[in-house]
């Protein structure tokens, strides 16, 4: 950030980090311990640890630079993130997936592989919102289903969003930091296809001998009879096609035209991406028709509480990005060591597992953008000398938000939706069992075979 600048990170104490900790603890925390104040109350919390920030910074640079840093974070980095998200979360609450598929022993691996595609394409939340009632459907007959919901968070709700800035949000806001639109498909395949081809194995043989096991009791009656598919609201994925050339478009068109706000630079073709986003969301409204969107349960509350959060956490994270930006003369240096041999060159296995251990209980998309600036904050380095690194801060902030229900924000919302389909979910707890004895062993793998 170019505000940053404005901050000696090398006068900077841990201090300064606490309001960033503490908004992040506040939404792992909120929606497990103390749901029913979170809920009534969000905005508040996001505000307080904010003004934590703000205040201080009021005394220590004044006015003047505490606007400029505002403004530049607010134009330059929140609205480009919150708009597209929005976008996405409109589009996607609009396509509508009718019927009842007859479950089989290949049913489930089938919707897993096409939901593990289509994240990296319509997010992860997109694609969990789609996908989670048809798969919910298909096996409301079976006695055992409660591993159908698990791997499908695995799988869709974080794996499968590795592969392009519009499968997770880690991953756009590295697009808005300069990373290439195709850089984590064309360097994060092969790690995803390693991890995604283990986990539905497995899930495969598990689904397999569970079959069987229902298979020797006396049938249950299913409250959903197979009924022929439809999809309605196609409109909707020719406006994920303009979203994603709105976004090439940024990325590769150069006019050279420049307005200035509040001492921000912005470029045209990022104003004329944003507008587009909103233009999306609005001709979704439009074109759509309620009645699909009432069918997918779609309401505003999840990306209203999305705005205040990152709002909050875009302004934590400028004095952390301060003390970063001053690596090992900073307050971070023993973080920069870490992540450090002692010959100075990048230990890739651990940004893999720092990022992601982080990512399995604070959001990953403030976790990505600080291991970014640990690694050198420079796109153009990261993206080639550093190539390594990027792969593995990527791939360990979106593998690695399945570790827990809090890890990635589709987690819970498909938590919430099995349980209220009556499926028995694991608690917090016991979902991090599942996600011990499957993930980390595969995640291990994955270190062995890409990261040493």
């Amino acid at each position: 950030m170019t505000g940053d600048a404005q901050f000696d990170g090398t006068a900077l104490s841990l201090l300064w980090a606490l309001p960033f900790a503490g908004i992040l603890l506040s939404i792992a925390t909120g929606p497990v311990f103390f749901p029913h104040a979170w809920e009534h109350h969000t905005g508040k919390f996001a505000a307080f640890w904010a003004a934590l920030v703000i205040v201080p910074m009021l005394f220590v640079t004044g006015a003047g630079t505490v606007t400029h840093t505002l403004a530049h974070t607010a134009l330059l980095e929140y609205m480009p993130f919150i708009l597209l998200l929005l976008a996405l979360f409109t589009v996607t609450g609009g396509i509508y997936l009718q019927g009842n598929l007859h479950d089989s022993v290949f049913t489930n691996t089938a919707l897993l592989a096409l939901g593990t595609l289509m994240a990296s394409v319509v997010g992860t939340t997109g694609a969990s919102m789609i996908l989670i009632r048809p798969l919910l459907r298909a096996n409301d007959d079976r006695r055992h289903n409660v591993h159908v919901v698990v791997f499908f968070i695995f799988l869709v709700s974080n794996i499968g969003g590795s592969l392009s800035p519009l499968g997770d949000p880690p991953l756009f806001l590295g697009f808005l930091r300069g990373v290439d639109f195709f850089w984590t498909t064309q360097h994060l395949w092969p790690e995803t296809l390693f991890v995604a081809g283990i986990v539905l194995a497995i899930f495969l043989i598990l689904d397999i001998y569970l079959h069987r096991r229902d298979g020797r009791l006396p049938p249950l009656k299913d409250p959903t009879p197979d009924a022929p598919l439809r999809l309605h609201g196609k409109i909707n994925f020719a406006l994920l096609a303009v979203i994603i050339g709105a976004i090439l478009m940024s990325a590769s068109w150069k006019p050279g035209i420049t307005f200035t706000l509040l001492g921000t630079p912005l470029q045209l073709q990022d104003l004329l991406r944003d507008f587009i986003f909103v233009f999306v969301t609005l001709a979704s409204l439009w074109l759509t028709k309620a009645e699909y969107r009432k069918a997918n349960a779609f309401s505003w509350g999840p990306i209203q509480e999305v705005a205040l959060l990152f709002a909050a956490i875009f302004i934590c994270i400028v004095p952390v990005m301060a003390m970063l930006q001053a690596g090992s003369h900073g307050a971070f240096a023993p973080l920069v060591a870490l992540v450090n041999h002692a010959d100075g060159t990048p230990n890739n296995a651990a940004y893999f597992w720092l990022a992601g251990g982080l990512s399995s209980f604070l959001d990953n998309a403030p976790t990505y953008l600080v291991f970014f600036e640990l690694a050198g904050g420079d796109a153009k380095t990261l993206m080639t000398s550093g190539a390594a690194s990027l792969a593995a801060i990527s791939a360990g902030a979106v593998f690695m938000g399945a570790n827990t229900y809090i890890g990635n924000a589709p987690n819970f919302m498909v938590y919430a939706i099995a349980r209220d389909a009556g499926v028995k979910m694991p608690s917090f707890f016991a979902y991090t069992l599942w996600s011990g004895a499957v993930l980390i062993p595969v995640f291990l793998l994955v270190t062995w075979v890409f990261f040493i």
